[in-house]
Formats: C-alpha cells, sequence, structure tokens
C-alpha cells in the first residue's frame, strides 16, 4: 500500500543561513503544483528532481515535455527493475511509431468532454478568431458522431465529409438524437455549395495535422498501443517527448493536449471503483512543463476535479499571461503549492498577493538562480510564505539504461512504419474501392436497361423460337413512306425555290425586322433610363430643398427660444433688482440711506 506521507524532496531552507532539507508529502501533491519562472532559473531541474524520485520510489508518473531534454535526462535515472514498466513516446522516432487515438474506446458519458477537449486544443493552436460558430458547431457534432463509431481516429474526421460511404455508416450508428438530427436534418438540408463551404475551413485546419506523415502514423491507427489506466494504476512511467524542433509547434501542442486529455479521462474512470478500492489505488503523477502550450479551457476542469481520482498535477511555465482568463482564474483558486522564481515586474505584482505581506513585488523581480519564494502546503493546510533555494540535479546512477529502455519500448509498444503506413492505406482504399464497386453495379444497372449488345451471340444455324431469323427480319424492313408526286417534283427540281416567309407578326409593333425590333428597344431603353434619371434628379433637388427648409425652419426656432430665453432672464433680473431696492427702502432706515447716498457722491 502507498506511504501517503512520502516526502519528495525539491529544496532548502535558507533562513538566516541554516539550510534544512524539505519537500512535500504525496497527499499534499493532489493539491498541485505550480511553478513559475524565467527561462535558465532553474525551473526544469526542479521538475526533473521531483520526477526522478517518483521514478526511484516506484511512483507512476507521466512527463510531457515540449522540448525533449528533461525526459532525455530522466532516461538515465530509470533504475534495471523498471525498463518494463517504461512507456517512451517519441513521435520523432519515425521508425517506430507508438499509436495513440484519443477517439477510443470512449463510454458515452465522457464523449461530450473528449469532444469539448478537442475542440479546445484547436482553438488553443489555430486560434479562437479563426473558429466560426458554424465551423464550431460542425467540428462538434463531427467528433461526437465518430466518437460512437468503432475504429474511429483523427484521420476519420476528414473523410466524414468526403466519403459519403463512410458517413452514412457513421450516421447510422448514431445513438445521441440531437447529433443524429444535425446529420439527417440540418446537415442534409444544405446543398453542395454550402456544405463545401461549411465543412472547407474544418478540413484545412485538421488536414494540416493529419497530412503530416510523422503524425498521421501515430493517431491514424485505431487501436492505442498502450492503456493509460493501466499505467495510473500499476504504477508505469509514460515519458513523452515533444520535441518541437523536430515535429512543429502546432504538432506538438495538439499532441500534448490530446494526452492530457486522455490522461484526465483515464483518471476519471477510476470513478467505477468503490471507495475501498480507491482508497488502495496508487497516486499519479503528472508533470507538465512549458504547460502554456497545453493550457486551453477544458484544462480548468482537470485542475478543479483530478484530485477526487488521485491525480496530481505539477507544472511550470515563464510567466501569467501566457493562461487564458479561464485557467489564470483555475490555477490561483485551486492549486495549493506556489512556487515563485524569478519573474518580470507584471508578473510580480499579480503574485505579490499570493505572498504579501512577507514579500513584495521588489523581492520577486530580484531573486537570484535557484532561489525561491514559495507557499508550501502542509497537511492539506497552505503555509505562509517563505524562501528556500532549490536542490541542484540529482546524482545519476551509474550505469543508464536508456538504450535497453528504448528497445523494450519499441518492442512491446510500437511498430515499424511500413507495417503501419500498409495498415493505413488499406482501410482508406477498402472505402474507396467499396464507392467504385458501387459505381459500377450503378453503371452495369444503366447499361442492362439501355444497351442490348449485351447480349450473348447466337451461334450459326441456330433458331430461336417465336423469334425471325436476322436474314428475315433484314429482308421484311419496314418500307419508307414517300410521296410520289413530291419525289418527282423534287427530282424536276433538284434546287428548292427560294420562298419569302413573313413573320406573323413584327418582333415589336411598328418594326419590320429583328434589327430595327432591336433598334427600337434599345432606344425605348435609353428613354425610359433618361427619364429614371431625370426623375431622380428632381427628386434629389426637391430632397435637398426640403432639408435646406427644415434646417432653415429649425435655425429660426432656435434663435426664437434663445432671444426668448435672453428676455426671460432679462426680466427675471429686473425683478430681483426691484425686490432688491424694495427691500433696502423697506428695511434700512432713511438717515443710514442718506448717508449712503452722500458717500456716493
Amino acid at each position: 500500500m502507498e506511504d501517503p506521507n512520502q516526502i519528495t524532496y525539491f529544496a532548502e531552507t535558507d533562513y538566516r543561513n541554516k539550510k534544512t532539507l524539505f519537500g512535500i508529502k504525496a497527499d499534499d501533491r493532489t493539491r498541485h503544483v505550480y511553478v513559475i519562472g524565467k527561462t535558465g532559473m532553474g525551473k526544469s531541474t526542479l521538475l526533473e528532481n521531483m520526477a526522478a524520485q517518483d521514478i526511484k520510489n516506484g511512483n507512476g508518473v507521466c512527463f510531457i515535455d515540449p522540448h525533449g531534454s528533461a525526459v532525455d535526462t530522466l532516461l538515465d535515472y530509470v533504475p534495471e527493475n523498471r525498463i518494463e514498466d517504461v512507456v517512451y513516446f517519441s513521435p520523432s522516432d519515425t521508425k517506430f511509431p507508438v499509436a495513440f487515438n484519443v477517439m477510443e474506446d470512449i463510454g458515452p458519458e465522457r464523449r461530450y468532454l473528449v469532444a469539448q477537449g478537442l475542440l479546445s486544443a484547436f482553438k488553443k493552436i489555430w486560434g479562437a478568431e479563426t473558429f466560426s460558430d458554424r465551423m464550431e458547431h460542425i467540428t462538434s457534432n463531427t467528433l461526437l458522431a465518430l466518437l460512437e463509431y468503432p475504429g474511429s481516429t483523427m484521420l476519420s474526421i476528414p473523410r466524414m465529409f468526403v466519403d459519403k460511404i463512410f458517413q452514412k455508416k457513421v450516421v447510422a450508428n448514431i445513438t445521441d438524437p440531437i447529433v443524429k438530427a444535425f446529420w439527417e436534418q440540418e446537415y442534409a438540408s444544405w446543398d453542395d455549395r454550402y456544405r463545401k463551404e461549411a465543412y472547407s475551413a474544418v478540413l484545412n485546419k485538421v488536414g494540416q495535422f493529419t497530412s503530416n506523415p510523422i503524425i498521421r502514423n501515430i493517431v491514424g491507427q485505431p487501436k492505442s498501443s498502450f492503456d493509460f489506466r493501466d499505467i495510473m494504476d500499476n504504477k508505469k512511467i509514460l515519458l513523452v517527448n515533444l520535441s518541437i524542433g523536430q515535429i512543429g509547434e502546432s504538432n506538438a501542442d495538439l499532441l500534448g493536449s490530446m494526452m492530457t486529455t486522455k490522461v484526465y479521462l483515464s483518471a476519471m474512470s477510476r470513478s467505477d471503483s468503490s471507495k475501498d478500492q480507491m482508497k488502495n489505488l496508487p497516486h499519479f503523477y503528472l508533470y507538465i512543463d512549458e504547460f502554456q502550450n497545453l493550457a486551453n479551457d477544458s484544462f480548468a476542469d482537470i485542475l478543479s476535479q483530478a484530485r477526487k481520482y488521485k491525480l496530481a498535477l505539477t507544472m511550470a511555465h515563464q510567466y501569467v499571461e501566457q493562461m487564458p482568463d479561464t485557467v489564470k482564474a483555475a490555477v490561483f483558486g485551486n492549486v495549493g503549492t506556489m512556487i515563485s522564481f524569478r519573474i518580470g515586474p507584471t508578473d510580480a505584482e499579480l503574485l505579490e498577493r499570493e505572498f504579501a505581506p512577507t514579500f513584495t513585488a521588489d523581492d520577486i523581480v530580484n531573486l537570484g538562480f535557484a532561489q525561491i519564494y514559495l507557499r508550501l502546503m502542509i497537511n492539506g493546510v497552505g503555509s505562509s510564505p517563505f524562501s528556500a533555494v532549490t536542490l541542484p540535479p540529482i546524482k545519476k546512477q551509474d550505469i543508464s539504461f536508456r538504450n535497453e529502455i528504448i528497445d523494450a519500448s519499441r518492442k512491446t509498444f510500437a511498430k515499424d512504419k511500413e507495417t503501419i503506413e500498409k495498415d493505413i492505406l488499406a482501410d482508406l482504399e477498402s472505402s474507396n474501392t467499396k464507392t467504385e464497386v458501387k459505381k459500377e453495379k450503378t453503371d452495369e444497372k444503366k447499361s442492362a436497361t439501355f444497351d442490348r449488345t449485351d447480349r450473348p451471340e447466337r451461334r450459326e444455324g441456330q433458331r430461336r423460337e417465336n423469334v425471325p431469323q436476322e436474314k428475315s427480319y433484314k429482308q421484311n424492313t419496314a418500307p419508307e413512306k414517300k410521296n410520289i408526286h413530291q419525289e418527282k417534283s423534287y427530282r424536276q427540281n433538284p434546287v428548292p425555290e427560294k420562298r419569302n416567309i413573313q413573320p406573323e407578326r413584327p418582333v415589336l409593333e411598328g418594326s419590320n425586322s429583328l434589327k430595327e425590333a432591336l433598334g427600337d428597344l434599345l432606344k425605348n431603353k435609353a428613354v425610359e433610363l433618361a427619364d429614371e434619371s431625370k426623375e431622380k434628379h428632381q427628386i434629389k433637388k426637391r430632397s435637398d430643398e426640403i432639408n435646406k427648409e427644415i434646417i432653415t425652419e429649425n435655425r429660426n426656432k432656435l434663435k426664437e427660444a434663445l432671444m426668448g430665453v435672453v428676455e426671460d432672464e432679462e426680466k427675471k433680473k429686473e425683478e430681483i433688482e426691484k425686490k432688491i431696492q424694495e427691500k433696502i427702502v423697506k428695511e434700512v432706515p432713511e438717515n443710514v440711506l442718506r448717508g449712503i447716498f452722500e458717500e456716493g457722491k
């Protein structure tokens, strides 16, 4: 049974130069660990040290590395007794691709999660602004339909639009009434032009991914080479090398997003276990370096729900603005342990709230190499912020088994490139062959209906009952109808006389020829256009006059109103002065007034 108090060490305290080694317990890690810091500050070393301890301690680990350097380092930490536990997933190993199908064997209760996870990944990689509502609607219904169809892969998405036989099979297999209604009613009602406009964007985006032979050989296989649930429950090691330099950034991001989604779904499948069984299930540790590349909207659900299924995330990246707002809120709302290396001023102001009042933004900006400020989860309770120094790289074992690990992983989980490409091509050609066979049968049916040349030839001398012989048939052809008198006249006059055919009525009244009629028609049209133009000019002129009158009238009204206001103000002023004078005369004694008058003189 797993020890919930097992400690993973990663740093030493540096308070008053007293160095004390410390780490984090297994149960506290399920609250997740968030690491942020600039390039070259020590983030990757921190993650490598923690993962190396998990491997040494026999824990289940998945490390998703967009650069490949960390995974390459971890191969040297795998002991001999764990060689068979390692699944080495590296798309750059083109000779021996490992199959990975995110759409494989998804239950009805989780199909929507997979569809939304893939949609979020598409938006993250290709930009949410490129996904119109219509495009998202079509893609979502396509994914939901294919997730019900056995053997579907990412290559099935383009086939859903260009292969009508395949589309018909998939639609016939749909059980979700909403998805079925989309394909049978909404999509079926669109004309061909509208359909092409609607799905061409989907084909373009997904085609960028599936057209790459490196990626196609991985995601085009219907059966994954490994079982994620088996890896989690049996404490195996999944090392994912998504080297951006070798497979491209968008391909690495999409594969990483799909891998993260699959790990989360496998963790959720633990919900079918009883409480007693769940207690005995081991923790599984998921590491994601540069996780902002995979941080789509569905990642927020993983952060909030993963703890229930003993899935512990440790994620690192460079700056806060790399995260979408939904993920940012989920990180700062759900992460138990937060570790900060040196960061920029903008991010320091945001993190100051997490470390206040102990540390300020200026303190965070001025951290040195391997120096950190952190808030550590201890027995389910967050500690006060404190400073520390991360550990240097853990010493590697004397003997590295990296070659043995890669060879064993190839033998167990990979196939050779030629076999995979042959299987994928055979699957596509089987559909095309069925289409061609159906077309040939249709053509044969039409030919049998209208062309009688396909009857078997009759042997020479063979007779058919009730059918005249061919010779007799040729001799008894139907005679042509001829007018003897006309034939005679025609022979006498080989060149027929020219007839002056007058039309029963002119093309236009008053016109004697088509040319004249067209001329009259053009003249009439010109007159109509001139009249119409003249009428429009008069209307515009009258409209301008009316507008001018309205403006003048409004100006006069405004002037009158202003004059009235001025007059009212003057009247009010006179009344106020009159009242003041009356009050002065009434209340001030006469002798005082006389004195004021004399002084004024």
